[in-house]
């Protein structure tokens, strides 16, 4: 294996460091109290071309692949912004950007993948329900092909439409961020029943849908963090779309679905340590200069290997995630390597938060330090995008025990 770095992820970690010089923790803090979405920073990704890093160039984009884009996220994370470093690149510059690009027609990536390139167009993900958590196949929202006579009672409408060339959709989601904000939404619905499917990934069909339709409704879910950014309950009710809204094959979702994940496990890896990096370094850093009974806390191993221990893991993670963004960007099979990264990384993380916590003793706790908040942000990892007992589910069955779920 060649360790060596190309230029180009040095030129990627020099602008991160850079952005996150500039929108450092005390901005995230502010952003954090008042609820805030930070408009500034996401230009500032726009100016960087961040937004743009998976998209080709032909559509405005610097054409790199994962490998790059967890390098930018880990590097934002660690070096001020915290969560917000993955969270404002995962959904649209990372899923929307990679499903319209390699499932979307021609006139889909013309018209959504310059937009998102400059930053100009945010996209959600619809994909969670109350209902059916963390089965995805279980969903419950309905895309169905337009019935004129049916559904409409104008008979210029009813003779419009009578080609059945329209989907009605009808569903719930949850834990949706950006859909109070997002122009668009890649909404998962079922097209075909689950029990009248013919296997168990089918009838599942992904929709680009506009988010300022009067049939949908957004409702923010008061959260423990991230609050620079709402999540959201979304109501969608007989939104109508045309047939070239659909992304990929009718009843066909399901693998483009799995294509969009794996980056997103990659983006949250990176999450993990980068902001456990980031704790770990600010406690580093207050470690050598608070005095205790005449010498610096850090002298002491009690305070010095509890942060130490779970920063060589988060090194070890890295690696891993390195391996799969590598393994994604070669077309490769990479679900093996997205849950060991994403696990290892979260667990990693965490620890490496909750030490570092503790080494400010009480300051810990006060808001002023920031790392109270590292630990509220790191906390979600370990629930999304998908929770730890179902990525060791995962990697369990590829070691060969028999399938839990």
């Amino acid at each position: 294996m060649n360790f060596s770095e190309d230029p180009s992820h040095n030129l990627i970690r020099s602008t991160a460091e850079s952005i996150a010089a500039e929108y450092g923790p005390e901005y995230w803090r502010e952003k954090e109290e008042a609820g805030e979405f930070a408009e500034a920073f996401w230009d500032e990704l726009a100016e960087a071309d961040f937004h743009g890093l998976l998209i080709p160039e032909e559509y405005g984009g610097a054409e790199m692949g994962m490998q790059e884009m967890g390098l930018a996220m880990e590097t934002l994370c660690a070096e001020g912004c915290g969560m917000a470093g993955t969270w404002y690149l995962v959904l649209t510059a990372g899923m929307a950007a990679v499903g319209i690009k390699e499932h979307g027609t021609e006139e889909q990536k013309e018209k959504y993948l310059p937009d998102i390139a400059a930053g100009k167009r945010n996209f959600s993900i619809g994909i969670t329900e109350p209902r059916a958590g963390t089965n995805t196949l279980n969903v419950e929202t309905r895309a169905e092909k337009d019935s004129a006579e049916e559904t409409s009672a104008d008979p210029a409408e009813a003779t419009a439409s009578a080609d059945g060339d329209e989907y009605v959709l009808n569903g719930e989601k949850a834990w949706i961020t950006f859909s109070d904000r997002a122009e668009n939404m890649i909404l998962v619905t079922r097209t075909t029943p689950r029990e009248e499917a013919d296997g168990r990934t089918d009838g599942i069909s992904l929709f680009i849908i506009d988010m300022d339709d009067p049939g949908i409704e957004v409702s923010p879910i008061p959260k423990h963090a991230i609050n620079y950014s709402k999540s959201c309950e979304v109501f969608i009710e007989n939104v109508r779309v045309p047939e070239e809204n659909l992304l990929g094959e009718e009843n066909g979702g399901w693998w483009p679905l799995v294509d969009m994940l794996n980056p997103e496990r990659i983006g949250f890896a990176a999450a993990g340590t980068g902001i456990g990096k980031l704790a770990a370094d600010t406690a580093i850093e207050y470690a050598n200069d608070r005095e205790v009974f005449g010498t610096p806390i850090g002298t002491h191993q009690a305070v010095s290997f509890p942060i130490t221990k779970p920063y060589a893991r988060m090194e070890t993670a890295a690696l891993m995630r390195d391996k799969a963004a590598w393994l994604y960007d070669q077309g490769e099979d990479c679900g093996y390597e997205t849950n060991v990264a994403k696990a290892t990384a979260v667990e990693a993380g965490i620890e490496a938060v909750k030490q570092s916590m503790q080494a400010f003793g009480g300051w810990g706790y006060a808001t002023e330090y920031d790392v109270e908040r590292w630990w509220r942000e790191i906390n979600l990892t370990r629930l999304a995008p998908v929770t730890q007992q179902m990525a060791y589910n995962h990697i369990s069955q590829q070691l060969g025990f028999p399938r839990s779920y």
